[in-house]
């Protein structure tokens, strides 16, 4: 039986997620401008400057975590992105069907 990690990826795949993950990523971080603007617009207090501070560390922590490349856990970034709604599975066209079935059942588990 393979493991998700025994997944080889040709160079064309390779491409293909890297293009998905930094399609991806370009999209979380304009929402996420967007987002930090909108806050910082509304701090009145020194308690506002704060949570703003958190807020954008956490969200770097969990950036930083999220666009893993690596071919072993890439099946994992690229099915969490479809999930959140960062990615559509059509935007992974050129993966071999089975890569595709796995990054479509993990949506439906992760």
């Amino acid at each position: 039986m393979m493991q998700l990690t025994d997944t080889q990826w040709s160079i064309t795949e390779e491409k293909i997620a890297q293009a998905a993950l930094s399609k991806a990523k370009e999209r979380e971080i304009n929402a996420l401008v967007t987002t930090v603007r909108q806050q910082a617009s509304g701090i009145q207090e020194f308690d506002d400057l704060w949570y703003l501070h958190d807020f954008l560390s956490a969200r770097r922590y969990d950036l930083d975590g999220k666009y893993d490349s690596r071919n072993a856990t890439v099946i994992f970034a690229l099915a969490g992105l479809v999930k959140e709604g960062w990615l559509k599975i059509d935007e992974l066209e050129g993966l071999d069907k089975e890569k595709l079935t796995k990054v479509s059942a993990m949506t439906r588990i992760i």
